[in-house]
């Protein structure tokens, strides 16, 4: 008997969401109300009682939170070249300049040590991405950031329930954004939310993400910034809002899997695994992905080989993520060039993603290790 196919990434909904949805659809307000302010209030005391605004992506949540810091043309932000697109491409958006470090092998997170050696008089912003869930070193990246006065916008898009000693990624530091889409450890079926530090700058993160709107005393609207359109609607908060209350459990579930990926992962030739949480806080990792370097150099089998051979047997494989400086846009416009980051690269040429989501079982990890390593076996030079 044939298996299931098992994909990648799976969202995970339980009947009272779905009768939830339905209920905010027959209330007629369907675009941003009461349950968008319901889910900002869960996300803030989920954070500490830090203020949280949510907007249709991370992707919004990333330029909103780079035109809060002020980053312009003239500017420049420091940001890891193993990351998805989106942060390029907010910072071009706002018409600064990104200069791209290496990752670190281990980790994927950025290289510190080249952020330092980076920063010059134009910086601004220092862009770091929690890879995979894994937190960056957070005290280091503040320490940075303290002393050369720069602002730190969190690319925690793959982060949310992650932890650094303790303390909740979002729940303190300087502007995190979280990616909510169905592919994330919970999800609005698409959107995302940015924390940031006051009112001040949450009133700013409303008028951006509302066409820049402001309402006058006589109850009359004035534009004073060309703002997006990204506000969420309430049917999105409502799923959410159920999705933050299982958050704990999605995430205790997935580190299950991981440490069952961990135990059965037997392949040859062998597979270079992630990383597997800094040592002795190991579950501040969330594990938004299980993402795996193929050693094509043993192999004579190449990765799309590798990807329609799993999904022969049922399996969905993913590729995160691709090194941004050489992109085209980065190569048209900033200069970028192969050799620039071997590390990057490296991950970028080998990087597959095995499945892991809430609904899998144990024998669904055992299936794809047996998977990998047949297919690997079959293709070794």
């Amino acid at each position: 008997m044939s298996l299931p196919f098992l994909p990648f990434a799976q969202p995970w909904f339980d009947e009272a969401t779905i009768t939830g949805v339905a209920d905010v659809m027959r209330s007629r307000w369907v675009a941003s109300g009461p349950w968008v302010q319901r889910l900002e209030q869960d996300l803030s005391s989920y954070l500490g009682g830090r203020p949280v605004r949510v907007m249709t992506s991370a992707t919004a949540a990333l330029e909103i939170a780079l035109r809060i810091a002020g980053v312009g043309p003239g500017d420049e932000v420091i940001t890891c070249a193993m990351s998805f697109f989106a942060s390029v491409n907010m910072i071009g958006r706002v018409g600064a300049t990104p200069v791209f470090v290496d990752c670190e092998p281990s980790t994927r997170n950025i290289d510190l040590d080249q952020v330092e050696r980076c920063i010059g008089p134009r910086t601004r912003a220092i862009l770091p991405t929690h890879f995979a869930g894994l937190p960056c070193d957070m005290d280091r990246l503040y320490d940075i950031a303290r002393r050369h006065r720069l602002r730190v916008i969190e690319d925690a898009a793959l982060a949310i329930g992650s932890s650094w000693r303790g303390q909740r990624i979002g729940a303190f530091g300087d502007l995190i954004c979280f990616s909510f889409h169905p592919n994330k450890n919970m999800t609005t079926i698409e959107g995302g939310a940015l924390v940031v530090n006051d009112d001040a700058e949450a009133l700013a993160a409303e008028r951006w993400r509302f066409h820049g709107i402001e309402r006058l005393p006589d109850g009359t609207r004035d534009v004073g910034i060309a703002g997006l359109k990204a506000n969420m609607p309430d049917v999105h908060a409502r799923v959410g809002v159920a999705q933050l209350a299982m958050l704990e459990e999605f995430n205790r579930r997935r580190r299950e899997l991981v440490r069952r990926y961990f135990a059965k992962f037997n392949t040859l030739p062998a597979c270079e695994l992630p990383h597997p949480g800094h040592a002795g806080d190991e579950d501040g990792h969330s594990w938004n992905m299980f993402a795996l370097l193929l050693p094509l150099d043993r192999l004579r089998i190449d990765r799309p080989q590798f990807i329609a051979a799993m999904r022969d047997r049922g399996i969905g494989i993913g590729v995160s993520y691709e090194a941004l400086h050489l992109s085209r846009l980065a190569r048209s416009e900033w200069g970028g060039a192969p050799g620039q980051h071997p590390h990057a690269e490296h991950v970028a040429r080998t990087t597959v993603t095995l499945p892991l989501f809430y609904a899998m079982q144990d024998g669904d990890v055992d299936r794809v290790c047996a998977a990998v390593a047949e297919v690997l076996a079959g293709g070794a030079a």
